[in-house]
């Protein structure tokens, strides 16, 4: 299969606008207090290295991965844990930094999975959001864009681990 860059959907600039943006309203609704970001790897290293750098309140970062994707371009369904956070979230204010959402099968896992901990908020942040393939759901509190149902590569979002490196998120197309 080859897959080439079909448009740029969201230009670099527009990401670093809206992530400024982001950031100003994650600090607005968390005033002085702590935030504990947990990036969901491997895809939001990436918007979650702008965001933490925009956000003035005290942050500390530490990081997950789940799929629920395995080898494929579909969600199988379930989710599954591969690399769990080693810092304790108790009381904490817990904000899950994600790429994109699509199914939102891996974000209800992991609203799940942290309540084991007692935080004392969990809040969601994705980059982008594809509504139109929501199959539970779940609320983002916040949402960088919204996005049409292609498949999209860059910034830190990959197609068979290329493209994670482009500056900008673009839609691909594949010839079989």
């Amino acid at each position: 299969m080859n897959i080439k860059i079909n448009k740029i959907l969201i230009s670099e600039e527009e990401l670093q606008t809206r992530i400024k943006e982001l950031a100003s309203q994650i600090e607005k609704d968390f005033k002085d207090e702590e935030i504990v970001l947990i990036s969901v790897l491997k895809g939001s290293f990436i918007f979650t290295a702008d965001l933490v750098r925009h956000i003035k309140n005290e942050v500390k970062i530490d990081f997950i991965s789940a799929s629920s994707y395995g080898n494929q371009t579909e969600t199988t369904g379930k989710v599954k844990l591969l690399k769990d956070i080693s810092m304790d979230i108790s009381n904490k204010n817990v904000i899950i930094v994600e790429d994109i959402i699509d199914s939102g099968l891996t974000l209800q896992f992991l609203k799940e999975h942290f309540a084991m901990y007692e935080p004392k908020t969990v809040k969601i942040c994705s980059l982008l959001d594809k509504p139109e393939r929501r199959k539970v759901n779940i609320n983002v509190d916040y949402v960088g864009f919204h996005i049409p149902d292609e498949f999209i590569v860059g910034y830190g979002i990959d197609c068979a681990e290329r493209y994670r490196n482009l500056p900008y998120i673009a839609s691909v197309v594949t010839d079989k």
